[in-house]
């Protein structure tokens, strides 16, 4: 199981309702940042999540409004919270100078960090994993180089079958825990009992997928491929695609192609401008793809391979 909180939902400048790009993806005891707009370290005190083991950073692309807000971020980090020891940002090889510059350069100019701070240059594949989950990046294109976007994929699982065990005489207790993590056990009569005698066929875990702004969505498709969510921009409406790909990116209608065509469960769209209204937006990809939600700031999905996407209401909905 995933989840995904944003922080900022706008693009390139905030609005009244909007701030700018950043969310987190909660998988289980770990956590991650992709992007850090301006302002970010604000929502996530509003969203209620806190700073707790939000210390990886994926950076999708190098601009102004998915960076800027690392400074504040970082400084708040390393000065006041005490549950952080270090703190990792991932992003292409620009992308890194380009934090370097701001975190070294003008903020902690001339000042040495009480905890370690680890730039490391993202390449396409495997960044993380646990026993459970895990993150790879992906070659996007945008405007400039080192653009990437972020698959979360929970690892296949077979279940245990309880009958098959009862059946073969297989006890409760340590047996069992050996045969769901792939091992034969010997029984006290001396019969041998493999993993396939109690386990069912695999199961695929659930997969998220994240991408900054983009312009093309051929070279993705392979990686957006049976997305049980997928998060993705959708700064134009389609009255405007000549624009969207004159700057780089791509409309609402574009990215509910894509979820229809690549098989995805839920739609995500985030990156809204300001010079549209969000009913708009909706409407135009629910044409396509009906499972379609416009993100808000504070919005919080829950991502399970064998549920519909869960949306928990942000508190400013719940005010109004």
């Amino acid at each position: 199981m995933f989840e995904v909180v944003f922080f900022g939902t706008s693009a390139s400048a905030p609005s009244i309702h909007r701030g700018l790009p950043a969310l987190a993806v909660l998988a289980g005891e770990h956590r991650f940042l992709v992007d850090c707009g301006e302002g970010t370290q604000r929502q996530i005190l509003r969203s209620g999540i806190g700073f707790k083991k939000l210390n990886k950073v994926l950076l999708t692309h190098g601009h102004l409004d998915h960076i800027l807000g690392l400074g504040g971020l970082i400084s708040t980090f390393v000065r006041w919270e005490e549950n952080i020891d270090q703190i990792e940002i991932w992003g292409g090889r620009t992308v890194l100078d380009r934090v370097q510059a701001l975190l070294y350069e003008v903020v902690f100019r001339n000042e040495k960090l009480p905890i370690p701070l680890h730039l490391i240059d993202v390449k396409p594949g495997r960044l993380f994993h646990t026993k459970d989950f895990t993150v790879s990046a992906f070659p996007v294109q945008h405007r400039g180089p080192d653009n990437f976007g972020y698959v979360f994929q929970e690892k296949t699982h077979r279940p245990f079958l309880v009958e098959k065990a009862e059946a073969l005489g297989v006890p409760a207790g340590p047996e069992r825990s050996l045969l769901v993590r792939g091992e034969s056990v010997t029984l006290n009569d001396g019969r041998t009992i493999t993993p396939d005698m109690v386990l069912g066929e695999e199961i695929a875990g659930s997969k998220l997928v994240c991408v900054g702004d983009i312009v093309r969505l051929e070279p993705i498709k392979e990686y957006v491929r049976e997305a049980h969510a997928l998060v993705i921009e959708a700064t134009f409406l389609d009255v405007e695609a000549d624009t969207a790909r004159a700057f780089g990116h791509i409309t609402a209608k574009q990215a509910a192609e894509l979820a229809l065509e690549c098989g995805v469960k839920t739609l995500l769209l985030t990156h809204i401008s300001r010079r549209y209204r969000e009913r708009d937006v909706i409407a135009e990809a629910r044409a396509i793809f009906p499972e379609t939600y416009v993100a808000r700031d504070l919005d919080h999905f829950i991502i399970r391979r064998d549920k519909p996407v869960e949306k928990k209401v942000a508190e400013a909905e719940e005010e109004e």
